[in-house]
């Protein structure tokens, strides 16, 4: 599928409390090697976005209806986006609270997917390729060794972007972020915005593996 880049918009979204943090600064040079093309950053600390699901998320959920004004505008902001990059550093093996609250609440029934017990699910995120980029405080060899770049990767790649249809573009890790060694850094922070810019200016996509068919996201249960 190819991508008019005058019309194209990548949206990045952080989640760090320290506007100093490795994280702030993978996302101003992912930024940087975008250029000339349209770029939004959701710095989602600075904007106090709050991660937690309400009961009018939950009603918005299983009834329908107007979301919270705040969800609202989360969709508008990706509804203008064609690519989506998630720039996060890694908390127990996962992405950090505020993150995944946000996905909680804005990847939602009626929005991102349609889901009922009659006509099982619907992705309607189509339009949108994912990209991930990690940054993770270990090396690769212990992410290999204990399975925890598969189970990120299944997490995120598999249990939310397919699930909404999204496309998979590209996850890039940056390994060894609290190493002393500030070439080393440099190098992993440069390989890592490589392939994820690359990814994004690329012509054509892949699409992504028919999501699964199973019962609908636990956010929304219960």
């Amino acid at each position: 599928m190819s991508t008019d880049d005058s019309n194209a918009l990548t949206l990045l979204v952080t989640a760090h409390a320290d506007a100093d943090s490795l994280t702030h600064h993978v996302a101003e040079r992912l930024v940087s090697a975008l250029r000339p093309r349209a770029v939004e950053v959701a710095d989602l600390h600075r904007e106090r976005f709050d991660p937690r699901f309400t009961p009018g998320d939950l009603r918005a959920y299983h009834e329908g209806g107007d979301h919270p004004p705040d969800v609202a505008r989360e969709h508008r902001r990706l509804d203008r986006a064609t690519d989506l990059v998630l720039v996060f550093p890694v908390y127990w093996w996962s992405m950090p609270a505020l993150l995944k609250g946000w996905i909680d609440r804005v990847f939602v029934n009626g929005w991102a997917f349609e889901f009922s017990a009659e006509s099982g699910l619907r992705p309607k995120l189509q339009r949108l390729t994912t990209h991930v980029l990690p940054i993770a405080g270990a090396d690769s060899g212990t992410y290999e060794r204990h399975g925890y770049e598969q189970a990120l990767r299944t997490q995120i790649e598999h249990g939310i972007v397919d699930y909404v249809g999204s496309r998979r573009g590209a996850t890039a890790f940056v390994y060894e972020s609290e190493q002393p060694s500030a070439t080393a850094t440099a190098a992993s922070v440069t390989r890592a915005v490589r392939a994820v810019s690359e990814a994004i200016r690329a012509d054509s996509r892949v699409p992504s593996p028919v999501p699964h068919k199973t019962g609908a996201p636990s956010a929304g249960q219960g």
